[in-house]
Order: structure tokens, then C-alpha cells, then sequence
């Protein structure tokens, strides 16, 4: 067995899934929950992108890693369970789906917990986590430390897994990217404003083929945030489909679920140990 992170592959593929379902809009502000077409723009993700995503996962038998919000949880109780039952991973997604960086430091621990206690309500083992909107913020770490879990997939601080020492203790932290995000790529609402831009999905196979070529280059981690409610559409699933297919005919590519790249990288002595911890800042210079 491998003692580094990657084992012999030139790059690790971890396929994950943000259900956020109607909660990045409700973060927002409540009365979202009135405009019945924004909320049907959001509930296309569970009904219809979910299942079209799972079906290609079953076809190209590649594991993949699902991000839920507490509250998607709560709502639709068999959710998780379903995505757990065809051999994928969940992890968690906060409760609310409010970034940390919105909240005080009680808030989030609250959110975190309460998110946390709806997966242990349905005996779903959770080992990672994701904060909301990757805002995370600079207690994140130590929380999902604190409550035993293995890793985090919200910070931007290398391409490849590295350490992360918290008072509470080391966790993995698996890099994530704005490149790598299908968020950047199509999300639209005329209101709240959560992004203007719908691009081609053959632009977007072709940015994340070039992505991973690099990382097949530099011996990366491909970590890839997809949302069913974006990917899940007809064109964009098919582009989906394409580059999975495009990285397993590479040869190199090996795809797991995050849990076990965290596992792996916590055995890697090699791996690199980061504090994270805010900057000093002068407030003549950087005024509030």
C-alpha cells in the first residue's frame, strides 16, 4: 500500500455535489420562499439533476462525494440515504446554508450542530465537511476538529491535500478552486443576484479538460463542486458525462470520494502542516 496521498496516480479526481436545493436562495432572505418560479429553479436539483447525475455515476461506475445541507436533509428525509445506499459518500454542508463568514462565532457552531444532529438522526456517518459558499472563517477548522471529523473541502491554499492544526486538533483540508466550480460557469437568477452568466458546456469541458491536464502534469488534487440544480440540466450532465469519461480514457486518473483522499493524506508523513490564522492588519491602512 501507498504511503503518500495519491498512491501511483499522475492526478485524483473527488467528484462532489453541493444539494443545496432551495437553502443558498433562503439565505438570502425568507421572502424568496414566495416566488414560486426562483423556487422551482432550485428544487430542479433534488427532483431532477440529482437522480441524472446519480444514473451517470452508476454508468461510468466512478464514486463520488455529496455535500448536503442540514436542512435539504430535514426536508427530504430519504435523500441521503439514497445517495449513501448507491455507494457514495455525504458529507456536510452546514445547516442553513449561511456562510460562517455571515455569522458570530455562536452562530456557526450552532448552524454546525444543528446540521451535524440531522445526519446522526438518519445513522448517516459524516467524515467531512464544506462550508457554505467556501466562506469559511478563521474558527472553521477548529469546529470540525472539534466534532471528529477527518476533513474540510472549503480553502483555497494549495492544489494538492495538506494539514491543517487547529487548537482542537489536525484535520485534512482538500483544496477547492473557483475553476472548478460550475457555480462560475451557469449560475443565473434575476433575483437574489447569485451570478449573471450562462456559459456553453463545451467551454466548460474544454476548462475543466485543460485543468486536469495540468494537474495530471503537477500531480494534483481535481477537486470538482458541481450542484445538481446547475449540472444536473440536459446539456450540461451530457458535458459532465464527457469529461469523466475524458479523464478515466487518460489512464492516470484515479476518482475516489473525499473520505477516502483524507484518509489517505492523513497517513502521508509528507504532507504539509498549515496554521491558518488571520493576517495582522494595520487599520491606518486597511481601515474597517
Amino acid at each position: 500500500m501507498s504511503d503518500n496521498w495519491y498512491g501511483t496516480a499522475a492526478a485524483v479526481v473527488t467528484l462532489t455535489f453541493d444539494v443545496d436545493a432551495e437553502t443558498p436562495i433562503l439565505a438570502q432572505g425568507a421572502g424568496y420562499a414566495r416566488h414560486a418560479t426562483t423556487m422551482s429553479h432550485q428544487t430542479y436539483g433534488p427532483d431532477v439533476g440529482l437522480p441524472r447525475i446519480l444514473a451517470i455515476l452508476d454508468e461510468l461506475d466512478v464514486p463520488a462525494t455529496f455535500f448536503v445541507p442540514g436542512w435539504v436533509a430535514e426536508r427530504r428525509p430519504g435523500l441521503a440515504k439514497s445517495i449513501a445506499d448507491r455507494g457514495h459518500e455525504v458529507a456536510h454542508h452546514s445547516y442553513s446554508h449561511r456562510p460562517p463568514t455571515s455569522m458570530t462565532p455562536e452562530e456557526e457552531r450552532a448552524d454546525f450542530e444543528r446540521g451535524l444532529a440531522v445526519f446522526d438522526a438518519q445513522g448517516i456517518e459524516i467524515a467531512g465537511h464544506r462550508a457554505a459558499l467556501w466562506e469559511a472563517s478563521w474558527q472553521t477548522a477548529a469546529l470540525v476538529a472539534e466534532h471528529g471529523l477527518l476533513y474540510d473541502s472549503s480553502l483555497m491554499g494549495d492544489d494538492r491535500p495538506y494539514r491543517v492544526a487547529t487548537e482542537s486538533g489536525d484535520i485534512v483540508e482538500l483544496p477547492v478552486h473557483w475553476s472548478l466550480d460550475d457555480w462560475e460557469q451557469y449560475a443565473f437568477l434575476p433575483a437574489p443576484h447569485v451570478g449573471a452568466v450562462i456559459e456553453s458546456p463545451a467551454k466548460v469541458l474544454e476548462l475543466w479538460r485543460a485543468e486536469l491536464d495540468g494537474m495530471r502534469h503537477y500531480r494534483c488534487l481535481f477537486n470538482l463542486c458541481v450542484h445538481p440544480f446547475l449540472s444536473g440540466r440536459p446539456g450540461r450532465a451530457l458535458a459532465l458525462r464527457r469529461f469523466v469519461e475524458y479523464a478515466l480514457e487518460c489512464g492516470d486518473v484515479r476518482f475516489a470520494r473525499c473520505r477516502e483522499v483524507a484518509q489517505a493524506a492523513a497517513a502521508d508523513r509528507a504532507l504539509p502542516v498549515r496554521r491558518p490564522q488571520p493576517p495582522a492588519v494595520d487599520p491606518e491602512v486597511y481601515p474597517d
